[in-house]
């Protein structure tokens, strides 16, 4: 009696892994090895009943697969590598430039800080040069020194204290020199840079003093009181200067009324005049003044 088993067809088996059709073609062979005897010999057809595929087609299969599987590994990994090395691109190029530029930039930018201080430092040293050469009775070295110290800091921030103290010493120069309107300019440029200094005022009114300038040194004073009120040189001061400014007004007044005089008698003498036939008297109530003609 011969046993006869369905056959399945073969559209009901797909080849989907290589390593499942490897297995089921070992145990196909195993069952075929085992009943080859009898199967051939009834249908005279070498299957065992599975169709399987050929060791030739599933070699083909995988090489196909894995060429295919290359040519899109490479054809993906192409454009990756390219937009990696690709040095040509403009903005890649314009970036990388624009990195390096900012980076030398950076690095070349100075210290402005080490150079203010290192700056200070040597007007500072210029200055006390000055200082020396000043002590020595050598003014005009000395003001040589200054403005050496004022030109080391011309350009430099946070060097407003040391340039006013230079104008300051500059101007102490001048006033021994018995240069005092050069002494009234720098202490003008000093004060300019620091409003309160206080032996800058000092010395412009000591120069305006000098000058007959009593107006203009009397304001001083009263600044250097405004700032310190129980300064006594600016105090005493005030009490000698007031009353030659006075007096520097009445003597201005009696100039000013002569050369009237000699203007008025030019104009009357054309009428047989002269100022002489006016008098000028002075109100005491107001300070004012009204002309009265006399023959």
């Amino acid at each position: 009696m011969v046993l006869i088993e369905p056959v399945t067809s073969s559209e009901e088996i797909s080849v989907r892994n290589p390593l499942v059709v490897k297995a089921a073609e070992a145990s196909a062979d195993g069952v075929s090895s085992a009943a080859s005897g009898g199967a051939v010999a009834a249908s005279g057809y070498c299957s065992d009943g599975y169709e399987t595929a050929s060791e030739t087609e599933l070699n083909e299969s995988d090489e196909a697969e894995g060429k295919e599987g290359e040519h899109t590994h490479s054809h993906s990994s192409i454009p990756e590598e390219k937009v990696k090395n690709d040095n040509t691109n403009p903005a890649t190029k314009l970036s990388t430039s624009a990195g390096h530029e900012e980076g030398q930039e950076h690095e070349t930018e100075p210290d402005m800080d080490k150079l203010n201080e290192t700056a200070i430092g040597l007007a500072n040293d210029l200055k006390l040069e000055g200082n020396s050469l000043f002590r020595d009775g050598l003014h005009e070295e000395a003001l040589l020194k200054y403005e050496q110290a004022l030109q080391a800091v011309r350009n430099a921030p946070m060097s407003t204290e040391i340039q006013s103290i230079c104008h300051a010493n500059r101007a102490s120069c001048f006033s021994k020199l018995g240069n005092y309107a050069e002494t009234i300019k720098e202490c003008t440029k000093a004060l300019e840079l620091n409003p309160t200094y206080l032996k800058a005022l000092l010395r412009r009114a000591e120069a305006h003093e000098k000058l007959d300038h009593y107006d203009e040194a009397i304001k001083d004073m009263k600044s250097i009181l405004e700032l310190e009120p129980s300064h006594d040189q600016a105090r005493r001061a005030l009490v000698r200067l007031k009353p030659l400014a006075d007096e520097k007004h009445e003597k201005m007044k009696e100039e000013m009324i002569g050369k009237l005089k000699e203007m008025g008698n030019s104009i009357l003498g054309r009428f047989g005049m002269s100022v002489d036939n006016f008098k000028a008297v002075k109100d005491p109530n107001t300070g004012s003044y009204s002309i009265s003609f006399q023959q």
